[in-house]
């Protein structure tokens, strides 16, 4: 199996580095995944450390050696601190690829997700030439539901995903530039 993958390892925005995981993750993934409101809408349940490893930190890594793109990890620039998973999303049973985002508590509030979401928008765009995205979100996320409306995300369907209502909100990436397009707003 080839390890060429089919976007770029290695992103930057203004404020963001983006890059694959790494063993030097686990901390912060840990930290996310332990922090009770960070979780709820990210499978709703504290990880201990062996799920973190397991199904997070080596979830992510394999997602990119399958599907030959998957979740960068963000980080601040000033800090070198790690944000949390921003990207492409397709496990077996997602409806089609999806961008998702999940940022560690101590770094809500302050534009990250919605920087980063525009650079993965982008860099899609460009680098794969698809005409959409999509993100499925769990109806009670107001945060997310708000954030991808923001993005310019559009409302396609509710569905019941893993035995709860979420919907998916699609991005039209043929229209001009998503930071364009979000600045004019």
């Amino acid at each position: 199996m080839s390890d060429r993958y089919i976007i770029p390892t290695e992103l930057e925005s203004e404020r963001l580095y983006f890059r694959m995981f790494c063993e030097e993750d686990f901390l912060s993934l840990l930290d996310f995944f332990q922090d009770e409101k960070s979780v709820e809408y990210v499978g709703g349940k504290i990880l201990n450390e062996r799920e973190v490893w397991r199904h997070k930190l080596c979830l992510y890594l394999g997602h990119w050696r399958i599907r030959k793109y998957g979740p960068y990890a963000i980080v601040e620039k000033n800090t070198g601190d790690l944000l949390g998973p921003v990207g492409l999303w397709y496990p077996n049973d997602w409806p089609e690829p999806e961008m998702k985002w999940a940022i560690r508590r101590k770094f809500w509030c302050k534009g990250y997700a919605t920087e980063a979401a525009t650079t993965i928008m982008d860099m899609v765009k460009k680098e794969l030439g698809w005409q959409r995205l999509i993100s499925l979100i769990l109806n009670d996320n107001q945060r997310s539901v708000a954030l991808a409306k923001r993005l310019g995300g559009i409302f396609e369907e509710e569905i019941t995903f893993n035995g709860l209502t979420a919907s998916i909100f699609v991005y039209d990436l043929k229209s001009k530039s998503i930071r364009g397009s979000l600045s004019e707003s």
